[in-house]
């Protein structure tokens, strides 16, 4: 029997994989996680054979919950995920096993069997080996993202990262404003900080982030605050917290 965990942040994406598991006799579904700190208590309380793995999700992505495992505690791992092609290549070129958002019941069935065979003849450490490879590709590739994917409807759209004027909190959702269009995504700001280029991107207020590049003028407001006016002409409101911070900006962009 084959002992399965499912990790997603999206319950439907958790009830799609139950459901195309439902049938298979020699799967066990042991349990679900909807974010990377539980999911790395789950597998570390459960050693599932086997798990799928979404890359994406807030807080801690698919990669950090890998990161956080000791190398005897990483199961074999289908990856699910809405990456770029070049992502997609390197899974390839490393043997890794992936479903590629959004998937069908006969492309799950091929990697869920491709998952079998590997568990079957190949050690756990060749899948460790593996994934160490993918990673330090991945990292090696770039340090910052170019481009973050969006799902709508369905359907994943990838946004240039450059593209982005500012970005707005919503709760546990951030809006990516471009001069197209305004995107949703479930992110935090925290996390957006941290992955975004700092030379490019600041945050300025507890719920918004802006790019750099698109500042026109930065103007003394009241009590020590400031307005950034954009190339735009959309003005952005900054924080207490982050006086300092604009202050440096005005002196770095003057």
């Amino acid at each position: 029997m084959i002992r399965v965990l499912i990790i997603d942040d999206e319950p439907l994406a958790r009830n799609l994989i139950r459901k195309y598991l439902k049938d298979e006799t020699d799967i066990e579904i042991v349990g679900e996680a909807g974010d990377g700190a539980q999911a790395i208590a789950l597998i570390r309380q459960l050693a599932p054979d086997l798990i799928f793995l979404d890359i994406q999700m807030p807080e801690m992505s698919g990669f950090g919950v890998i990161e956080n495992l000791a190398v005897g505690q990483i199961p074999h791992i289908i990856f699910v995920t809405a990456y770029d092609q070049y992502a997609l290549r390197a899974f390839e070129v490393h043997a890794l096993d992936y479903l590629l958002k959004p998937f069908n019941k006969p492309r799950f069935r091929d990697a869920l069997q491709h998952a079998r065979d590997r568990l079957a003849y190949e050690p756990p450490t060749v899948m460790t080996k593996r994934i160490e490879q993918l990673l330090e590709q991945m990292q090696a590739r770039s340090k910052y993202p170019q481009r973050i994917p969006v799902k709508e409807a369905g359907h994943v759209r990838f946004v240039r990262v450059a593209d982005i004027d500012w970005i707005e909190a919503a709760e546990k959702y951030a809006h990516l404003h471009t001069a197209q269009k305004t995107y949703l995504i479930r992110e935090s700001m925290k996390r957006l900080e941290e992955v975004l280029d700092p030379d490019t991107f600041c945050r300025v207020h507890r719920s918004r982030i802006v790019n750099i590049d698109r500042i026109s003028e930065i103007q003394p407001y009241r009590k020590g605050d400031y307005v950034i006016i954009l190339a735009n002409g959309i003005r952005i409101f900054t924080g207490k917290k982050y006086r300092e911070f604009i202050r440096a900006l005005c002196n770095k962009t003057s």
